[in-house]
């Protein structure tokens, strides 16, 4: 029996919902990095910050995996919602493409020794990796669970607007929907 809580999860795609978990791990990997140097244990902070990378690498491999399988997933949120999310998807984007050099960049300065540079460039490649990893569960939320799709839960593809005064109701592949009372 699968419990309540994770039914949701499991609805949608395996692999999106992987994406989403190894976003929150790499997200708590790079907190649990910058506490430790602040507290000064440089030990803590290098095995957290190089897990945090193999972390991202993993997901990386699970996200373009994701995507060449599956393929594009619309957003079906409507107004502002649909501003909010595309401004969100966006910044993340350019944001992401970024982070991939400067976490080599800022290894290549920690193993160099050069740690006056490295923390210099950590001041900006910490927020926006954070921001990438955030956001990353923040659109796999709205996309998958607050606004989804039909796609985005593996059913049938139905118009992007529904009829006022229609409910749309995503019923399990396999399974018969129920004819609405009149």
């Amino acid at each position: 029996m699968i419990p309540p809580l994770l039914s949701p999860l499991l609805a949608v795609h395996a692999l999106a919902t992987t994406n989403a978990v190894l976003n929150a791990i790499s997200t708590l990997l790079l907190v649990a990095g910058w506490v430790a140097i602040r507290r000064g244990h440089w030990r803590a902070h290098r095995a957290a910050m190089m897990a945090a990378f193999l972390v991202s690498a993993v997901f990386l491999c699970c996200y373009l995996a994701y995507h060449w399988v599956v393929g594009h997933v619309p957003f079906a949120g409507q107004g502002g919602v649909r501003t909010l999310y595309f401004v969100i998807l966006v910044t993340h984007i350019i944001l992401a493409a970024a982070v991939p050099i400067l976490a080599i960049r800022m290894i290549f300065l920690a193993v160099r020794g050069r740690l006056d540079a490295h923390r210099r460039l950590g001041r900006i490649a910490l927020p926006v990796w954070l921001y990438v990893s955030v956001t990353g569960v923040v659109i796999y939320a709205m996309l998958y669970h607050l606004y989804p799709s039909p796609q985005a839960a593996g059913g049938v593809a139905l118009p992007a607007t529904v009829p006022p005064g229609r409910m749309v109701i995503s019923v399990p592949a396999g399974q018969a929907a129920a004819e609405p009372s009149r």
